[in-house]
């Protein structure tokens, strides 16, 4: 497959999948998700790869989630909202192999969620994390809320969505979003050294560990579909739109307005 989006390459077991969107901060359209899909799913059964890096191109961003210029209601792909979000979460956790997210910059938003899923999330002291949806007019009604809430605890979790705050990498950190920070000119190192430990480990026994942990946050799965379709009723109403019409429009979006 040709890719658009993002790159992709696979060497000495370590198969390293990039979006390649630095110009909208690494925001995801339909097509991304779908070529980030074709590639875990190449890497994920690859029997010469052993664990998987998620990134970001540039210094910028790791990812911002969905790219609000292919939002008018609905995104511009398939899937209940456009685009296929429950099946590159799924596939992201169903590969059995570890995927290490490589944080610099900004993980907002559908990024943040993507460090919510991956196995791991090793951050440059530059990365900010949080998320955006009730400012824009959405939200992650799965994984990117009940499953943060399983790592970062309840309370925490439910500020992260209902205030929309931005946390630093040491924040991160010390919620349990992150497991580890160095420098960013150490990033690509350490994720290095990460990815070394783990090829010296039998893939085997990781691939079955990874199946457990999933098994016990399984049902998080079906939450997110009930909750896309949620989400594909709510973008179709004028509050919605004000929030992706009022991030276009460079302003403060007014959702009171709508309530009845």
């Amino acid at each position: 497959m040709q890719y658009e989006d993002i790159l992709y390459e696979a060497v000495d077991g370590v198969a390293r999948i990039t979006i390649n969107r630095p110009e909208k901060y690494n925001a995801f359209r339909g097509k991304t998700c779908e070529e980030l899909i074709h590639a875990f799913n190449a890497a994920g059964w690859d029997k010469s790869v052993g664990v998987i890096v998620l990134a970001g191109a540039g210094e910028k961003a790791f990812c911002t989630g969905g790219d609000q210029t292919a939002h008018e209601g609905q995104y511009d792909g398939r899937g209940t909202i456009g685009l296929p979000l429950e099946d590159l979460h799924s596939i992201i956790r169903d590969v059995p192999k570890p995927v290490i997210a490589k944080v610099q910059g900004y993980a907002i938003g559908g990024g943040n969620v993507l460090c919510t899923i991956c196995d791991f999330t090793i951050a440059g002291e530059s990365a900010v994390f949080g998320q955006v949806g009730p400012k824009v007019g959405s939200v992650d009604p799965g994984f990117g809320t009940a499953f943060l809430a399983r790592i970062v605890g309840e309370k925490k979790a439910r500020e992260i969505w209902y205030l929309c705050r931005r946390y630093s990498a040491k924040e991160a950190l010390d919620m349990g979003l992150v497991n580890t920070v160095v420098a960013d000119d150490q990033l690509d190192a350490e994720v290095d050294k990460w990815c070394a430990e783990i090829l010296e480990k039998s893939p085997t026994a990781i691939a079955i560990a990874k199946r457990s942990f999933n098994m016990d946050s399984e049902n998080i799965r079906g939450i997110a579909g009930m909750g896309m379709y949620a989400l594909s009723l709510y973008y179709d109403t004028d509050e919605a739109k004000e929030g992706s019409k009022a991030f276009k429009e460079k302003r403060k979006p007014n959702f009171r307005k709508f309530v009845r």
